[in-house]
């Protein structure tokens, strides 16, 4: 009796097995890679070894542009330069008599809020429009006394300005206080507007610092900027200042430590570094040789010599953990935005499956046998 029982457990479990596949968490490597050995296969199937992986690196980047842009610092003059929409206070001193300048009983005029005109000129009485648009204040004053010298010989002129909207950039986001912030002067550097609006907030994941100048957009990690001096561009006049996180991410799949999205964490992130990300593979179930990176390329990028670029806009790069090649391969291959990761199933799972399924109905058999004995007794 304890043999037939034994040997029915045994075969119903075979059979149930040879039924179909047995329950595991992710997809076994040649399941994945399959059709891409058939004639006209959707899907390309790329082993990345290290001869392969620098021209690999030369393919079109997907999910992103490829790397920030930015611009590198420069120096302007230290002296505020003038602008229109700046307001300007001019105080002229005349010792004439009758002088057309200033009032009976003084030797002052004074104009105040004078505001320097869309074309970059301002009024003068009996003198007209005086362009001052890029000069500084010592030098718009320089030419407003030159201009008064035909009606006011010994005319002095005092000049002071101070930063109109034109002068000013905008900080928009990310920040303890966004706002719009006027520009002491012409050398005032991104990371002063920065920490005048009170510093960028610190749950900002890999925030990235965006300014926008007119039609054209420069971004950089702030990491990069805090870490390189040379990057610490001064502002013009409307520049706008946008911080916020990095939304960059590739997804993580199989029999890893997570599966999740992944955020990228710096400006660069290798197929290594993507599976540590991923909490490593799984030492019980995790294929070493079967690690897979799916990646969707736009039409447009087709080639029709492999070497050039993909032959197909779905294609499946395979990397082996196993060997000193495949290692290398994997610490120079860059995973992009949008990427997923699959660290495959080992073949061995299924087989521990069945031993252990195996061996749990030996046990039930072997119940089984001493209940029936006992029912007998």
């Amino acid at each position: 009796m304890h043999k037939v029982l034994r040997f029915f457990v045994v075969a119903l479990l075979l059979g149930v097995a040879a039924c179909g596949p047995l329950p595991r968490g992710a997809a076994l490597e040649r399941e994945v890679t399959r059709q891409t050995k058939s004639e006209g296969a959707p899907f390309d199937l790329v082993p990345v070894t290290r001869l392969n992986a620098a021209l690999i690196s030369k393919w079109p980047v997907t999910g992103w542009s490829g790397s920030f842009h930015w611009i590198a610092a420069s120096r302007g003059p230290q002296s505020q330069v003038l602008r229109p929409g700046d307001q300007v206070n001019i105080q002229i001193w005349d010792s004439q008599v009758n002088s057309l300048i200033t009032q009976a009983g003084s030797n002052i005029a004074v104009m105040e809020g004078l505001v320097v005109s869309p074309s970059g000129a301002l009024f003068i009485p009996y003198v007209g429009n005086v362009v001052v648009n890029g000069l500084t204040a010592d030098g718009a004053r320089a030419r407003i006394q030159d201009s008064l010298v035909a009606i006011a010989p010994d005319a002095q002129v005092q000049l002071t300005a101070a930063p109109g909207v034109a002068h000013a950039v905008s900080v928009v986001g990310g920040v303890a206080s966004p706002g719009n912030y006027p520009l002491p002067d012409r050398n005032t550097s991104i990371l002063s507007i920065l920490a005048t609006a009170g510093g960028i907030n610190p749950a900002l994941r890999n925030p990235i610092i965006t300014l926008n100048r007119g039609a054209s957009n420069y971004s950089i990690p702030a990491k990069d900027l805090f870490d390189s001096p040379s990057k610490n561009t001064r502002l013009h006049g409307n520049d706008k200042v946008i911080v916020q996180q990095d939304e960059r991410a590739f997804s993580a799949l199989g029999a890893s430590g997570s599966e999740e999205l992944i955020y990228f964490p710096k400006e660069y992130v290798t197929a290594l570094e993507a599976v540590s990300l991923m909490g490593g593979i799984n030492d019980q179930r995790a294929n070493p040789k079967g690690v897979l990176i799916l990646r969707e390329y736009a039409a447009r990028h087709i080639v029709l010599e492999p070497a050039n670029g993909p032959k197909r806009q779905h294609v499946i790069f395979s990397l082996d953990l196993t060997t000193a090649d495949g290692l290398f391969a994997a610490r120079n291959f860059l995973i992009n935005p949008n990427d997923t990761v699959l660290a495959t199933e080992s073949p061995v799972v299924a087989v521990r499956t069945v031993l252990s399924l195996f061996g749990a109905a030996l046990g039930t058999a072997s119940d089984v046998t001493t209940t029936t004995q006992t029912l007998s007794n």
